[in-house]
């Protein structure tokens, strides 16, 4: 396990009301893209047909609750590699973050990098959450899907669903988000995440909204197909 993803376990999925300085955070988080991509890099020159994959999210993403090896990116990677697409998938989730929170830092991060093949761009989860209105959350994913349309960077819109509890108008807002901005920039879309995986307790950590191994397993080997036409 490369050493920046093991600081990214024990640091950046820490709980995030232990970071009350967003600052803290970010400087930590730029160090460890840093080292990411360097990483990356030297693993390119080794082999150069590799694709370089940005995970681009929140706590699903960075693979909180879960062991090194048992993550969202590390499972991707794995899974991807194992049916012959070679890849790099680096970790950018932040446990926690919101759309806003990812807008503000997407031009950085990706300033960090010197190559992305694809970023999934997978936030929204945690303004569902927290009953941010749609509309804000519509215009921060809006605004990140044009930046990578403009930097001419292949994008997967991964969704997320309202939890029912919020009424069906607000599910019906905050739902269409992602079909629509895909549509609108023309990013490949997955629908649901958590597809086969939201509701199952078996494949969930206790928390019942974060998945477990098994989970996570079956959530990239869903997405694998969707992830390699993307690719292309």
């Amino acid at each position: 396990m490369p050493i920046f993803q093991l600081l990214y376990i024990n640091v950046i999925t820490t709980p995030i009301a232990i970071f009350k300085h967003i600052a803290i955070k970010r400087i930590i988080f730029t160090f460890i893209m840093v080292v990411s991509s360097l990483y990356a890099m030297t693993q390119l020159s080794h082999a150069q047909d590799k694709k370089i994959i940005l995970a681009f999210g929140d706590s699903l993403t960075a693979g909180y609750g879960l062991a090194p090896g048992e993550g969202f990116t590390d499972q991707l990677e794995d899974t991807l590699n194992a049916i012959g697409t070679n890849v790099i998938v680096i970790n950018a989730g932040v446990s926690g973050d919101t759309s806003s929170g990812g807008l503000s830092r997407l031009e950085w991060v990706l300033a960090n990098l010197a190559q992305v093949d694809l970023v999934i761009l997978a936030l929204g989860g945690n303004d569902a959450l927290r009953g941010i209105q749609p509309e804000f959350t519509r215009s921060n994913i809006d605004k990140m899907a044009s930046i990578l349309k403009d930097k001419e960077i292949s994008t997967l819109i991964a969704g997320m669903m309202a939890p029912p509890n919020l009424g069906q108008v607000y599910a019906q807002d905050f739902n269409s988000i992602f079909p629509d901005t895909a549509e609108k920039y023309d990013a490949d879309l997955y629908p649901f995440f958590l597809d086969g995986v939201a509701g199952f307790i078996e494949l969930n950590q206790n928390d019942r909204i974060h998945p477990n191994p098994r989970g996570v397993k079956i959530i990239t080997a869903k997405m694998a197909s969707s992830i390699i036409e993307a690719l292309k």
